[in-house]
C-alpha cells in the first residue's frame, strides 16, 4: 500500500509543479473565480461549451500544491463530457473527499489519486475550490466561489 501512496503523492507533486492546461482560454465560453481564504489559493476556470460538451478547459491562479493538481487534473479530465456529466463527476468527487465511505466511488479514474485528501480535513477545502469553481462556471454563480 505504502508504493500506492508514494505513486499518488508523485502524481500530485507533479501536477502542483507541472499543472496541465494552465493559461488563458481565448474561445472561453464560461468563467468563475474561485478563493480560498484559509490558504490563499486562488483560481480562474475558463471553459469552451459547446452545444452542452465541454470542449476545452483552462485554469489559471495560484495555489498550494493540493490546489493546483486538483486544478490540473480537473481540466484533464473535463474536454469530451457533457455538463451533466460534469455535474456527476462533481459529485463523485466530492463525496470521495467528504462522503462517508473512504473508499472512492467508480468512474473517477486518475482524479482517485487525491483520496488521500480526505485525511486532511482543512486540506479538503484546497482540493474542492477548483470543483466548487467548475459548478459556479457551468451554472452561472455570481462573484467569487469561496470555501469559507
Amino acid at each position: 500500500m505504502s508504493d500506492l501512496r508514494d505513486l499518488y503523492q508523485e502524481v500530485i507533486v507533479d501536477h502542483g509543479r507541472r499543472p496541465r492546461n494552465f493559461g488563458p482560454l481565448p474561445t472561453a465560453s464560461h468563467h468563475a473565480e474561485g478563493f480560498n481564504p484559509l490558504c490563499g489559493d486562488r483560481l480562474t476556470l475558463h471553459l469552451q461549451v459547446v452545444d452542452g460538451v465541454i470542449a476545452a478547459a483552462r485554469f489559471e491562479g495560484a495555489g498550494c500544491a493540493i490546489s493546483t493538481a486538483s486544478a490540473s487534473l480537473m481540466t484533464e479530465a473535463l474536454p469530451g463530457r457533457r455538463v451533466d456529466e460534469a455535474d456527476a463527476l462533481f459529485a463523485a468527487f466530492h463525496s470521495m473527499l467528504t462522503g462517508p465511505d473512504p473508499v472512492p466511488p467508480a468512474g473517477l479514474g486518475k482524479l482517485e489519486v487525491l483520496a488521500g485528501v480526505r485525511e486532511f480535513p482543512t486540506r479538503i477545502k484546497c482540493a474542492t475550490l477548483a470543483w466548487h469553481t467548475l459548478q459556479a462556471a457551468l451554472h452561472g454563480a455570481g462573484g467569487p466561489v469561496k470555501t469559507e
